[in-house]
Formats: structure tokens, sequence, C-alpha cells
């Protein structure tokens, strides 16, 4: 069985290191002395060297250690993914882009023509991560009101449409969201491969969904029990509709050559939290069931970076050190290989995988990490001692 390996671009900018709590690559945050991408030159001027640059760089290193592609994040402080992956794609030959993309962005049929033309520009090098938003105050930031079950709904209608234009010259539709009459992409479009869907979402309408339009339902980390079944009702339910359903983890590393090394990393990172942070840490408003599962794992009031040990090698506490999901693997280079093989005896068929600063953690997760999976996990444990 093949499996798929992803990196993450960084968009909004990166940290020199996991101990450290300021974004010192890019210019999302205010330059400094020490940052880089762009760094600051002998006037105190940006130097010339652009944060879609040190994009570039991860890319083209995730692609040279064997990832097949990277997740291009949409965030209110990121550039869009569309136009960096337009960017990316004349720097690299094989690494795939895959947007980050909420159906509420934008029509079905202009998405899908955007689609076909960059797959046309990259020879097939596109694929979607479907995502349908957390509610609250973030999603009204892109003007997007619809209640929790209502954006599910329209992001099934939105993927009807997306396919029955791609494959169809005269597709009509009649749904709740859209309506439309004999849409259809140009032929030369319509002849370009369909970007496979990868699926977020943990609401039993985010599974519903899934099962009937993803290729891969991809998931933030959880405990491996509480993963699991949630891949064997989402394959039960693509197989009842007569498909089958890949699954995918979303998930950083601290990967070191011992594990007391990189505990070492994720206790100084902890210790370097600012007060806003935590307070930040402890809730916005959502109504994201996969947030709400993921803040179930940790005490919302920890002091001490082991208190958000989950179970071995698995912390909880990511999220305080960037944003994104809060459980992760640390442990050496062999730990963590037994992690994800413990995983895809789960069920996983693919991963996106982070690590901080994502330049130097692709070098080192690309040649330290994967190289060793496939291995008995009994023979990694005991070369880990």
């Amino acid at each position: 069985m093949t499996i798929d390996f992803y990196w993450r671009l960084p968009t909004h900018g990166c940290h020199n290191s996991i101990r450290t709590s300021g974004y010192e690559r890019g210019d999302w945050s205010p330059l400094a002395s020490g940052n880089i991408a762009p760094g600051l030159d002998a006037g105190g001027e940006p130097d010339g060297f652009a944060y879609i640059d040190h994009l570039a760089e991860i890319a083209k290193a995730a692609e040279a250690v064997g990832f097949q592609g990277g997740l291009i994040p949409s965030f209110p402080n990121t550039d869009d993914p569309w136009v960096i992956s337009s960017l990316l794609a004349r720097e690299t030959k094989s690494f795939r882009f895959m947007i980050a993309f909420q159906p509420g962005f934008g029509n079905p049929v202009h998405t899908a023509r955007a689609a076909a033309s960059l797959q046309r520009a990259t020879g097939g090098r596109l694929l979607f991560n479907i995502i349908t938003g957390g509610g609250g105050p973030a999603q009204l930031w892109w003007g997007d009101s619809f209640a929790h079950d209502d954006r599910y709904g329209r992001t099934s209608e939105f993927l009807d449409i997306f396919r029955g234009i791609w494959e169809s010259s005269a597709f009509s539709y009649d749904g709740r969201f859209y309506q439309l009459r004999n849409g259809g992409l140009p032929s030369l479009l319509r002849q370009e491969e369909f970007p496979e869907i990868w699926f977020s979402g943990s609401s039993d309408a985010a599974l519903q969904t899934a099962a009937r339009h993803a290729d891969y339902y991809l998931s933030w980390l959880e405990p491996f029990d509480q993963l699991g079944d949630k891949f064997a009702r989402v394959k039960e339910r693509t197989a009842a509709l007569g498909g089958e359903q890949k699954c995918a983890v979303r998930v950083d590393l601290v990967a070191r050559a011992t594990e007391e090394e990189a505990w070492r990393d994720i206790r100084a990172g902890f210790e370097n939290v600012s007060e806003e942070t935590r307070q930040r840490w402890r809730g916005q408003a959502t109504d994201s069931i996969g947030a709400a599962r993921q803040a179930a794992l940790r005490p919302s009031d920890a002091r001490h970076y082991d208190e958000l040990i989950v179970a071995p090698n698995l912390w909880g506490g990511f999220n305080l050190l960037r944003g994104g999901p809060a459980l992760g693997i640390v442990g050496s280079y062999e730990q963590c290989a037994a992690q994800l093989d413990e995983l895809i005896a789960r069920g996983a068929d693919a991963f996106i995988l982070a690590g901080t600063p994502h330049l130097e953690e692709a070098y080192r997760v690309g040649e330290e990490v994967l190289p060793l999976l496939g291995r008995e996990t009994a023979s990694l444990l005991q070369a880990a001692e």
C-alpha cells in the first residue's frame, strides 16, 4: 500500500524555532533585527528577499526529500493560496498544491474554471482541502453567517456543481443554495484531471458530506482509538453509498535524535508562552466539533508542559506554540516513525505533516523519519532506547 505524505506551507509566517513565540520569518509581524524573508539591510530596510521566496525554499525542500506536495492554508492573516500556488508552480517540478478552500468563498462555476485553468498550467498538480469553517467571529470575518449544518449543506451543493460542470458541457442544478442552467467548462479545460478532494470536519454533517464527495477524509490527530473510530464511521458511510474512502491525518512533529532532546524543546517552547497567548488559547467562540474535540484533550489551566502529555509521545499543547491543532507527536526519530506506522495500521492512508521551522524540519522529517516507516515497531523502539 502506498502512503502519501504532504508537508505544510506556513503562509502566515514562521518561527525560527519551536522554542520561540515570535514570527521571525515573514512580514506578517513587525520586522525586527534577526528577521528573515525579508531581513533588514544595514539601513533598516527590507533586504528584497520576500516571504514568497522563503515559501519557495520550503516547497523545494519538501519536494527534494520526497513529499508529494504541500497544504497551503488560508486564514485572515495570509496571502491567498491560489496566488501562492501559481507563483510556486514555476519554482517546483512535481510538487502538488493543496489549496485550503471554503465553498463560501466563491461561486462553484467560477471556482471550477479557475481550478481547471490551474490544472492546465501546472500539469495537474492541484488538489483541495475543503473546509466548511468553525463559526464564530472567525467565520464572520469572511462575511459568512450561515449556521453550522447549513454550511455543510451549502458545501455539498457546491461540490455537486463543481464536479457536474467538469463532467458535462450543459449542467443544470436546482438546490437550496445554488441554481444553475446549462453550466459547463470549455472543452479544453474539461479535459483536465478533476482535482482530488480532501475533506475536513468532525460533526455528523461533515462525515455525511465527506462520504458523498471526498477522495480523502482529513482529520487532525486525535487519540488513536478515537481517531480510528472516526475513520471507521466515515468509511462505513462511504461504503453504504457504494464508494471507497481513504483517510488522512494532519499532524505536527517534534522529531529529534533522542526523546530527551525532543521534550527539552517542547518544555522550552511551553515556558516561553505568554499569558496573552494562554488567555486566547482558553477559547474563542466556535461551533466546530473538531475544535471542541481538541479542547477536550487537555486542561485549560496547565502550568507545566507535562500536564499536556496525552499518551506516550503525544502532546496536547501544540496550539500554544503555533496556530492549528493541539495534538502532535514528540519523540526520537524512531518513536515518531513508530507512531506514524501505528496510525497507518489504524486506517491512515496519507498524512499532512509539519514542523517548526518549516524549512529545516522538512529536511529533518523527510531524511530522518520517513525512511524508517514500515519497519517492525519493536525494532524501531528498541533502536530509540
